[in-house]
């Protein structure tokens, strides 16, 4: 559906109702679409540790070795 920006302003409500129905609302201004009304959904969060035991990481992961190359990589050498 298209409502003009007047339009929008007095039905505010009932097209937030219609975008909570996965109506797809334009609102335009002079006939010419500016903005769009969507139903909001939550970005899906992973909940602590869900990626434990799913990613592999080499052993060597914590040793001096590589401790003193990542040191250097933030030192700009």
């Amino acid at each position: 559906m298209q409502v003009n920006i007047l339009e929008a302003k007095n039905r505010l409500s009932s097209l937030i109702v219609a975008a909570e129905r996965d109506e797809e609302v334009i609102i335009a201004r002079n006939g010419e679409p500016v903005a769009k009304i969507v139903k909001y959904t939550a970005p899906k969060i992973a909940a602590p540790g869900a990626w434990q035991g799913k990613v592999a990481y080499a052993d060597e992961w914590n040793s001096s070795k590589t401790n003193a190359a990542v040191e250097r990589l933030f030192a700009g050498e």
